[in-house]
């Protein structure tokens, strides 16, 4: 069973810094492209970051730009989320997606067919 599993959500305050890992159990994420996506509550999900298979392609949600930064470890089986500059704003539920998407990778909720059941992140002093 493809399963994905979110971790490093928790309390920050304003400016501080967390890095979300995102881990695969029944399948390697080796041919997947993996999403980052958030849910704040009353708002509809977003999307945040996505990496390609290689990990040549990254691409990040204006409001994150300069801030977070998306990698992965295909060897761990693990895709990390580092948010830095951290702003109440980001508060939010973050689920992490996969899909065996064979380009690039897109920000895109309907491209994405595996998913983690989220960490929550709270920025609040």
């Amino acid at each position: 069973q493809l399963q994905l599993v979110e971790s490093g959500g928790g309390l920050v305050q304003p400016g501080g810094s967390l890095r979300l890992s995102c881990v695969a159990s029944g399948f390697t994420l080796d041919y997947h492209a993996i999403a980052w996506f958030r849910q704040a509550p009353g708002k509809e999900r977003e999307g945040v970051s996505c990496i390609s298979i290689s990990g040549e392609t990254t691409n990040y949600a204006d409001s994150v730009k300069g801030r977070f930064a998306i990698s992965r470890d295909n060897a761990k089986n693990t895709v990390y989320l580092q948010m830095n500059s951290l702003k109440p704003e980001d508060t939010a539920v973050y689920y992490c997606a996969a899909e065996p998407l064979d380009y690039g990778c897109v920000i895109d909720q309907t491209a994405f067919s595996s998913w983690g059941q989220g960490t929550q992140v709270t920025v609040s002093s």
